[in-house]
């Protein structure tokens, strides 16, 4: 037990290492284009408070939004979603396999589940002891299920999902514009120190991979960044472009895509002012999302009174979407 606990903290701390590393690029880069090339290469004042002043709003903006992606805490299904302890109790109870799967057919009516697994039963989670809402995974890493997982990245030591999904695209997008703007303003004098117009000095290591280091994230940067813009207009996460998710009537890659523009609102909202910014935007709450289908406010929980869902001081239930649901299915239990 000891040793496994010791296991557990020895990978925690790994786990900070790519965050660390980025966090000394990120600090070097930023003595390097300040100091070195700001302060003690730059003559003109003009260029140099010009340039001073962008970069401090492309550091501040990539930093902003970096936190955002690290700290944002994973979204996890909400307690309709788990095994009230009655249920649960009744459920480890009860010995007939067919009876548990009866117990759980009866809970999951209650909800706005539409997804399937695989073999077409209801996803259900026997780790964590809930019924998978739509588009929600178990994290092996975080130890949780997440709501709109998609994918686990080492970079930010955290799981992205629905909660932070709009910071981990903003942080890509100022992650990118923060190394096209150093790589275009080093570049004249990256040309002049490899030439030999400029003396040597500590300044010119600094600059000349400046522009190396600048160039080469933003080559990783905008093939990811690519592929993340494509996702979000075809409103899929990375687990459903590698896994077709299921529904009632077999996979659908397509099954949660409601168009560009509403997809594109799911994720930064509508107010386009607050696109650009890492502030929480996000349509819904990550328990269910309009679906390629259903397109009706009546059989659209994202834009259904979300009031119905809250919990309740004595922990009743209300809002069941039973006629949404098919009453045959069964369901699995998964890892």
């Amino acid at each position: 037990m000891a040793l496994s606990r010791g296991l557990r903290c020895c990978q925690r701390v790994f786990s900070w290492i790519p965050v660390l590393i980025i966090t000394c690029v990120v600090l070097w880069s930023y003595y390097a284009y300040v100091f070195e090339l700001c302060l003690f290469t730059l003559t003109n004042t003009l260029e140099k408070v010009a340039y001073l002043l962008i970069f401090h709003v492309c550091f501040v903006m990539f930093s902003w939004t970096y936190w955002k992606s690290i700290f944002t805490p994973p979204a996890s299904p909400c307690k309709k979603f788990q095994l009230s302890y009655s249920d649960k109790q009744r459920y480890e109870m009860e010995e007939r396999p067919d009876a548990q799967k009866q117990i759980l057919v009866e809970i999951a009516k209650k909800l706005p589940i539409f997804s399937r697994a695989q073999s077409g039963a209801i996803r259900f989670c026997d780790r964590c002891q809930v019924l998978k809402p739509d588009r929600c995974h178990h994290c092996s890493v975080c130890e949780t299920c997440v709501l709109k997982m998609d994918h686990h990245c080492p970079w930010v030591n955290n799981c992205v999902g629905f909660s932070n999904y709009k910071f981990f695209l903003l942080f890509l997008s100022y992650s990118m514009l923060y190394c096209v703007f150093i790589a275009a303003t080093v570049f004249q004098y990256f040309l002049k120190f490899w030439v030999g117009d400029l003396p040597n000095g500590p300044a010119k290591f600094h600059v000349l991979f400046l522009m190396f280091v600048a160039l080469m994230f933003f080559v990783s940067l905008m093939f990811l960044f690519g592929y993340h813009c494509w996702l979000v207009a075809k409103n899929r996460s990375t687990l459903e472009a590698f896994s077709a998710p299921v529904f009632v009537n077999g996979p659908d890659r397509s099954g949660f895509n409601v168009g560009t523009r509403r997809n594109l609102q799911q994720v930064f909202g509508e107010d386009r002012r607050l696109w650009f910014v890492p502030v929480f935007t996000s349509q819904g709450n990550g328990h269910y999302f309009p679906l390629k289908n259903r397109t009706s406010e009546s059989h659209n929980p994202l834009l259904a009174n979300e009031d119905m869902w809250e919990e309740s001081d004595d922990g009743s239930e209300e809002g069941s979407l039973a006629e949404d649901q098919d009453p045959s299915v069964t369901i699995e239990m998964e890892e």
